[in-house]
């Protein structure tokens, strides 16, 4: 129980800190719009490398029996 409230309030403190980052970068308007473009592009990167980890299960069968 404990631990899923740390949890919570991990995530409602890290979600402050993005949209505190996304509002200065606003504010910083002709530069932080580099900033916004690059934080968008790793979200997708990262939104990508997520896609393929779930989707991949098949080649971690395959490599299963491969002691290294």
């Amino acid at each position: 129980m404990l631990e899923k409230i740390s949890y919570l309030i991990l995530l409602i403190i890290i979600l402050a800190w993005i949209i505190a980052i996304i509002l200065g970068f606003i504010m910083a308007f002709p530069v932080g719009i580099i900033g916004l473009l690059v934080i968008l592009a790793m979200g997708l990167l990262f939104i990508k490398v997520l896609k393929d980890k779930f989707t991949s299960k098949g080649e971690e069968e395959k490599y299963k029996d491969i002691k290294w």
